[in-house]
């Protein structure tokens, strides 16, 4: 362009300055300004790539794009361009070249890495953060006020939601359909951090989604976007509205009950939250949502999931144990102490992970009253731990002795016949090699638990020379019948082992 003026001007033999300032639709100062040139800045401006370029003020709204879709091509940018932007006037060709030179500079393969959405661009996202207040008098009394703060990037336009009791899902869900009935429309992406309600787990950045909150996204059509863990600067604008809300709408104030306080919320919100001058965008967040937003939202009804009836819980007791029509449930050891969702259907009971919605358990309905209904897959399989420890035994101190062993403690102690193996495999262990010999005095007895096999290993080890000289020790007809009752009982067990 400057070596075209230059051309036309030709040192002063060319057209004149208005001349050339009508043919290349110019000003005459633009066209003067050039003239005045010499060739060294010339070649400075044309060398310097810094200089000012028409798609600079939109370059973070094509950043978010590139960064949440990588693939994106040059035409449809500039169709989202358009339909946010009215006023740009730009070739195709300027797009291209400009989004090929970000592509260069910029990292955008990494779809999960949070760019936030700017200021500049309407109706795109909501940042979203629940809160809770401690001490709030209510009706008289020390409450706690749960809420969740919602709060549009572009306008600041704020919304809160309030609860007596912990936000659970369900109601987050709630909340989240009386925000954009407020708003008049939803966004296209939510932002949170990483509470149970959105998030159940994170692993390299691999999200596991909350399925109910999942579907409740899904069908009011809004993207979730959850921040890395402990980066609140990723949603800043609303962990702002978070101490915004406590300080200037609710501490220190009291509410003759729940119906005053949530009046006061609305009260507030209307003549002082959104009508103030924003100290970011100048204006005020209603006025700046009414001219630059409000037509940008996308529409939104209230999904059936919203209206969907409340889950029937139950909590598991301390044996996984789950009540329900006069009988019980086991649930997996995982939920001991713990509340899921129950559901009958089918002749069957559903039981449901309460944030997940998985399912965990499955059980036929029993018609009577008063049954214990477990699945075995939910506890400890006893039997195989039993196999365990008297495979163990039999390794330590041989087979055939490993079977009597086995045998004498469960005739003595068949209650506790698990607890006696696991005390018994590790006296054995304790002390070491045992010799036939010991082995033989040590089972021909009517009756042996584990502590008494340790006592009896211990006075072994301090007096081994009993065992070298055989003592005959008259016993009455009563302990020889006993003798033979208790050898009876460990034969029958051996070939119950068998």
């Amino acid at each position: 362009m400057i070596h075209h003026i230059r051309s036309l001007y030709a040192d002063g033999q060319g057209l004149s300055i208005r001349a050339i300032a009508h043919q290349l639709n110019l000003s005459r100062n633009t066209v003067r300004k050039y003239l005045r040139l010499d060739e060294t800045e010339i070649s400075a401006r044309q060398d310097d790539r810094s200089r000012h370029k028409c798609l600079d003020e939109y370059r973070d709204f094509i950043v978010h794009q590139l960064q949440t879709y990588p693939r994106l091509s040059a035409v449809k940018i500039l169709r989202k361009l358009h339909s946010y932007f009215d006023d740009l006037l730009v070739s195709d060709r300027t797009v291209r070249r400009y989004i090929k030179v970000l592509r260069e500079s910029v990292a955008v393969k990494q779809p999960r890495y949070y760019m936030p959405v700017l200021d500049m661009v309407p109706g795109i996202q909501c940042q979203v953060d629940p809160g809770e207040l401690r001490g709030v008098s209510v009706g008289g009394r020390e409450t706690v006020v749960y809420f969740v703060v919602f709060v549009l990037s572009y306008s600041r336009l704020m919304y809160v939601a309030m609860s007596e009791r912990p936000i659970n899902t369900t109601i987050f869900i709630r909340m989240h359909d009386a925000a954009f009935r407020s708003f008049g429309g939803c966004p296209e992406e939510c932002v949170y951090d990483q509470t149970k309600m959105v998030v159940l787990k994170e692993e390299f950045r691999e999200l596991t989604l909350n399925e109910q909150f999942h579907e409740y996204a899904n069908h009011a059509g809004f993207r979730i976007h959850a921040c890395e863990g402990y980066d609140p600067e990723s949603k800043g604008k609303v962990e702002a509205g978070v101490k915004y809300v406590k300080g200037n709408a609710l501490y220190g104030e009291t509410f003759t009950d729940w119906s005053a306080l949530v009046a006061y919320m609305a009260d507030w919100l209307e003549t002082i939250a959104n009508v103030r001058c924003h100290g970011a965008t100048g204006e005020a967040p209603q006025s700046r949502y009414d001219a630059g937003e409000r037509q940008r939202m996308q529409s939104y009804l209230t999904p059936v999931v919203v209206n969907a009836s409340d889950p029937i819980t139950r909590k598991a007791d301390k044996t996984g144990l789950i009540a329900w029509r006069s009988n019980k449930y086991s649930v997996p050891m995982a939920y001991q102490r713990s509340r899921v969702e129950v559901r009958e259907h089918g002749g069957q009971l559903f039981i449901h992970d309460l944030e997940s919605k998985a399912e965990v358990a499955r059980h036929g309905l029993c018609l009577e009253k008063g049954r214990v209904i477990r699945n075995t897959n939910h506890y400890r399989d006893r039997a195989q731990q039993i196999s365990d420890y008297e495979t163990i035994i039999c390794e330590q101190i041989g087979a055939d002795y490993g079977r009597r062993l086995c045998a004498l403690l469960k005739a003595t102690s068949p209650r506790i016949y698990k607890d006696q193996l696991a005390g018994a495999r590790r006296i054995v262990r304790q002390h070491g090699a045992l010799s036939n010999t010991l082995l033989e005095h040590l089972l021909d007895r009517p009756r042996l638990t584990a502590t008494g096999l340790r006592d009896y290993l211990a006075a072994y080890a301090n007096h081994e020379e009993r065992l070298q000289t055989t003592e005959t020790i008259p016993t009455t007809a009563t302990e020889s019948t006993l003798r033979r009752y208790a050898n009876l009982a460990i034969e029958e067990v051996c070939h119950e082992l068998h």
